[in-house]
């Protein structure tokens, strides 16, 4: 059985954008804003820029380092694309008899009047995440995927009914679009 001797992948840096790699920390500034992460964690993982590229390689890789460096591809990915466009969740607030409030309080969003609950339920808001109300719509922004995306599951994760049919109670927050 044989091996390749070099895994490498590529990545296309567009105009508007600048990138910083020391070590495996990359750091990607555009016009959004900036986006840092260490990859210091990679064993065997290289990551250069030469020539408006981010080269991301391994020499004699295992699975493990295969894994490695299309997981990291897609970090930095990602990465440009919230620097340059952001990222968008949209939730649905739906509800049957009692209508449910929703007000962010600093890092947290109080979700009042769900089912009828006295105490109002608790979401974290991670980072720098703008969050919109819009009528029965919440909009979660910003520019790192990871605490969006963790926002807004924050946020459907705080209106889960334990204890009852999920069939009848279909009361809650739930994400409807990702963009």
């Amino acid at each position: 059985m044989t091996r390749a001797f070099k895994i490498s992948e590529e990545i296309e840096i567009p105009e508007n954008i600048q990138v910083n790699i020391e070590n495996l920390k990359v750091k990607i500034s555009g016009p959004k804003g900036s986006l840092q992460r260490d990859f210091s964690h990679a064993r065997n993982i290289y990551i250069r820029r030469i020539d408006g590229k981010i080269l991301i390689e391994t020499y004699f890789p295992r699975k493990r380092e295969k894994a490695m460096v299309g997981t990291i591809k897609g970090h930095i990915k990602n990465m440009i694309k919230g620097v340059t466009e952001g990222f968008r969740y949209k939730l649905k607030i739906v509800y049957s008899h009692f209508p449910i409030n929703i007000k962010v309080h600093g890092k947290t969003i109080l979700i009042e009047n769900f089912i009828g609950e006295k105490v109002a339920r608790k979401a974290r808001i991670l980072g720098d995440v703008k969050i919109k109300v819009e009528g029965d719509d919440v909009i979660v922004e910003g520019i790192d995927i990871e605490a969006v995306s963790q926002t807004a599951a924050n946020i459907e994760n705080a209106t889960k009914i334990k204890g009852k049919d999920t069939r009848v109670f279909l009361d809650g927050i739930y994400i409807y679009s990702r963009e």
